[in-house]
C-alpha cells in the first residue's frame, strides 16, 4: 500500500511540472511566433493628424467665395447735447420790474428776458451831457487863449481830456440804461423761469437759462483704434432709448484725446425741428467708415489654428488645405462678415475640424450663403 501512495505522488509532481514549467512546449508556445505589438500613438491621434501623416485625401464641403463690397461703420454710445446752452447774466443792478417768462417758452433772438427798474439813470445821463457840454466850452476857450498868447499848450491837452473823461460818462450812462433789458441772445427754450418780479439782480445775477436745440449735437467718444476711420463730413445714424432713428453728419472730431479715458470726442449735428430730442438723451451712433472688400461665410466655419488665431481652412490651388487668420467685421443674420482673404477663395464650410494645413482633400463646392439687403447697408 505504501508501494501505490508513493507512485501516486510521483505522478503528481511530474503532471504539475510539466503544466508549469513545459507548459509553452507541450502546447506549441515558444515555436517562435511573436507577440502582436503594442498599439502605437498614431492609432490614437486626431483625424487631422492621422490625415496629414498617410497624405490620405479626405472629403470636405467648400464654397467659391467671392469677395463684395461692404459698408464699414464706427460704432459709439454717447449723448444728446444742445448746440448751444447759455446762462443769461444781467450787466446792471436793479430790480426786474417786469412778469416772468416761464422755463419751456420759446424766444426769439433779442426778446426780452428781465427788465430792470431806470432808476435815477435818466438824471444820471442829463448830468454826464451838461458835464460834456461845460467840457466842450473849456476847450474852445482854452484854444482861444492859446492862439493870443495867453494858455499853454498843456493847458489845452488838459481841457481836451476833460472832454474825453465826459464823453465816456455820458456813453457809460446811455449803455447802463441800454442794459435795463436783458435778452435772449439766440432764438431757443427757456431751461428755466426768468427773474421773477421784484427780484433784485446785481451785475452778473442770472436771469435766465436759454438752450437751442435745432439743431442737436450727437456726442460720442471713439477710441484710438477706431478715430483714424472717421472723418468730418462722414455720414452717420443714430437710434435713442425710444426706438426713434435719425440721421446727420460729422462736425466735429477731436484732436486732443480725453487724459482719463484716452477717447476723442465726436460730435454729429442733426435737424430737431420740433424739439423731440431733448438734452443728455442716451444714444447709440453709427458713422460711416471708408468701406472695405470682405467675405459672408457661415459662421461654424470660424476655426482655431494651433496657435488659437480665429481664421478660415481652404482649399489651395493644389487641393491642400491651406489656413488663413480673418478679422470679423460684422455679424448678421445670414452670416458673418471677414475680411483678410484673396478676392476669390474656396472656403471649408463642413470638415474644416477634421483636416489641417497641408492634408490633401477631395472638395465637394455648395452654393455660398446669399446676403440680404440691410447687411450690405449702414446700419
Amino acid at each position: 500500500m505504501r508501494l501505490i501512495h508513493v507512485l501516486t505522488a510521483l505522478l503528481v509532481m511530474a503532471f504539475l511540472y510539466a503544466f508549469v514549467f513545459e507548459r509553452d512546449r507541450l502546447t506549441g508556445g515558444g515555436s517562435g511566433a511573436a507577440d502582436p505589438a503594442p498599439e502605437s500613438a498614431e492609432s490614437f491621434a486626431p483625424p487631422a493628424r492621422k490625415a496629414a501623416g498617410e497624405d490620405k485625401t479626405v472629403s470636405v464641403v467648400a464654397t467659391r467665395s467671392t469677395a463684395r463690397a461692404l459698408d464699414n461703420v464706427v460704432l459709439l454710445r454717447g449723448q444728446t447735447e444742445a448746440a448751444r446752452s447759455v446762462e443769461v447774466t444781467a450787466e446792471t443792478a436793479g430790480r426786474v420790474v417786469n412778469d416772468p417768462l416761464r422755463k419751456g417758452a420759446y424766444v426769439q433772438a433779442g426778446e426780452v428776458l428781465c427788465r430792470i427798474d431806470r432808476g435815477t439813470r435818466d438824471a444820471t445821463l442829463a448830468e454826464a451831457k451838461a458835464a460834456l457840454s461845460e467840457a466842450e466850452v473849456a476847450l474852445s476857450n482854452a484854444q482861444r487863449l492859446n492862439r493870443g498868447g495867453y494858455a499853454s499848450d498843456t493847458q489845452i491837452l488838459t481841457a481836451q481830456a476833460g472832454v474825453e473823461r465826459a464823453r465816456a460818462a455820458v456813453a457809460q450812462a446811455e449803455r447802463d440804461i441800454v442794459n435795463l433789458e436783458v435778452k435772449a441772445p439766440f432764438a431757443g427754450l427757456l431751461e428755466s423761469d426768468t427773474a421773477e418780479l421784484g427780484t433784485f439782480l446785481a451785475a452778473g445775477s442770472s436771469c435766465a437759462t436759454v438752450i437751442q436745440l435745432d439743431p442737436v449735437k450727437l456726442v460720442g467718444y471713439a477710441p484710438e483704434a477706431e478715430v483714424d476711420q472717421i472723418e468730418v463730413g462722414a455720414p452717420a445714424g443714430a437710434r435713442l432709448l425710444s426706438g426713434d432713428e435719425v440721421s446727420g453728419r460729422v462736425t466735429f472730431l477731436s484732436r486732443s484725446a480725453d487724459p482719463t479715458t484716452r477717447t476723442f470726442r465726436v460730435e454729429v449735428e442733426i435737424p430737431n425741428p420740433d424739439f423731440r430730442i431733448r438734452d443728455g438723451q442716451t444714444v447709440e451712433l453709427a458713422i460711416r467708415a471708408q468701406g472695405v472688400t470682405a467675405h459672408l461665410v457661415p459662421q461654424s466655419a470660424l476655426t482655431l489654428d494651433d496657435e488659437g488665431r480665429i481664421g478660415l481652412r481652404l482649399v489651395g490651388p493644389d487641393k491642400r488645405v491651406e489656413f488663413a487668420p480673418v478679422t470679423v467685421m460684422r455679424d448678421t443674420r445670414e452670416g458673418i462678415w471677414v475680411t483678410g482673404l484673396a478676392e476669390e477663395a474656396a472656403i471649408i464650410t463642413v470638415g474644416q475640424d477634421f483636416v489641417r494645413a497641408g492634408v490633401a482633400v477631395d472638395p465637394h463646392y455648395a452654393e455660398p450663403p446669399q446676403a440680404g439687403a440691410e447687411a450690405e447697408s449702414m446700419q
